[in-house]
């Protein structure tokens, strides 16, 4: 008599119970991936949540999201009370150390590694979904970071002047720097200005008066 598959997935439960549990974890990362890949959702980050070694995951250098000391409180008490409700979104680091930089959720990631209640809870681990495979070069990483934040949280002005630097001497042109960090142009022209590339645009106008808030 052939097994179904739900079936299947019932005696690997039972298998998957009775493991040790650091071995579990390994295990159901493993089984979750298999899964990804015959997925018809496997082209959506979200569809794969692995849960990794919270100290294999490292902030990266350039997220320029500032949260208020009130805000970040509210994100480790609704962690606390509701659980972690949205992975990290990270990439592999590709020196062989199995090691993850964050894309998004740097806050989210402070959460589980300082709040002790939280650490011991989720096993000293944390949920993570990998970003596309298409966008793990630098510059679409930065601007993953920027287009994840820039509803939720408050840029500062000089950390975003510095992405909009790096990102034009990576050969990115004002139109896609605008397209894909969701501004508009005469933004990223200011921003310009602020690095000190203004001499780029000594004979530009803009259209009305901008000034960083304080």
């Amino acid at each position: 008599m052939t097994c179904s598959t739900l079936e299947i997935a019932y005696e690997l439960a039972d298998a998957l119970k009775a493991l040790p549990e650091a071995e579990r974890i390994v295990e159901l990362n493993a089984v979750r991936a298999l899964l990804h890949e015959v997925s018809p959702f496997r082209m959506e980050p979200v569809d794969f949540v692995e849960w990794v070694p919270a100290e294999s995951v490292h902030a990266n250098s350039w997220n320029p999201n500032s949260v208020a000391p009130v805000e970040m409180k509210l994100l480790e008490h609704s962690i606390v009370c509701d659980g972690y409700t949205q992975p990290i979104v990270a990439h592999d680091v590709e020196d062989g150390s199995n090691n993850f930089e964050v894309v998004d959720g740097f806050h989210r990631n402070r959460v589980g590694k300082e709040v002790v209640s939280v650490r011991d809870r989720i096993l000293g681990h944390l949920p993570i979904v990998r970003i596309k495979s298409d966008r793990t070069g630098t510059p679409d990483r930065m601007a993953a970071t920027i287009r994840h934040n820039r509803a939720r949280g408050v840029h500062r002005i000089d950390s975003m002047s510095s992405i909009v630097r790096e990102l034009t001497l990576r050969n990115w042109s004002e139109v896609k720097i605008a397209k894909e960090l969701g501004m508009e142009p005469d933004e990223v022209l200011r921003l310009k200005q602020i690095t000190g590339l203004a001499e780029l645009f000594k004979d530009r106008e803009f259209s009305e008066a901008w000034e960083p808030e304080v």
